[in-house]
């Protein structure tokens, strides 16, 4: 029921990124079935597309019988020696994501580092 659902949805990390460089994210907004949502934020360097993270992300909640919609995608210069993560650019397919959410999102996880972002770049 709705409880589990909220359950799942709960379980669902805020924020996963690569431990360092330059990679590509998209901002997800998940869905339990008729239930609330919330905004997730992934980054990883393996993904040559937005749309791999979003497609990847998509499968693994669909698992946890949880929907999701991009929300739009840029990415991220993660520096973690200086402690800075920065967040810039825009995906082609999804458009740009909201980078001061996703700024928000980065400062919870990593509360020790000077968090950035900028609508220019690609």
């Amino acid at each position: 029921g709705a409880g589990a659902m909220a359950a799942a949805l709960s379980l669902v990390p805020d924020v996963e990124i690569d431990d360092g460089g330059v990679f590509k994210y998209v901002l997800v907004r998940v869905r339990a079935a008729g239930g609330p949502g919330k905004d997730v934020v992934r980054g990883h360097s393996w993904a040559e597309y937005h749309a791999d993270l979003f497609e990847r992300t998509a499968e693994e909640l669909a698992q946890q019988g949880l929907g999701c919609e991009c929300l739009g995608g840029g990415r991220l210069s993660h520096c973690p020696e200086e402690r800075k993560i920065h967040v810039y650019g825009y995906s082609v397919g999804f458009g740009r994501a909201d980078h001061s959410v996703t700024t928000e999102k980065l400062k919870a996880k990593y509360p020790d580092y000077e968090i950035t972002w900028a609508d220019e770049g690609y």
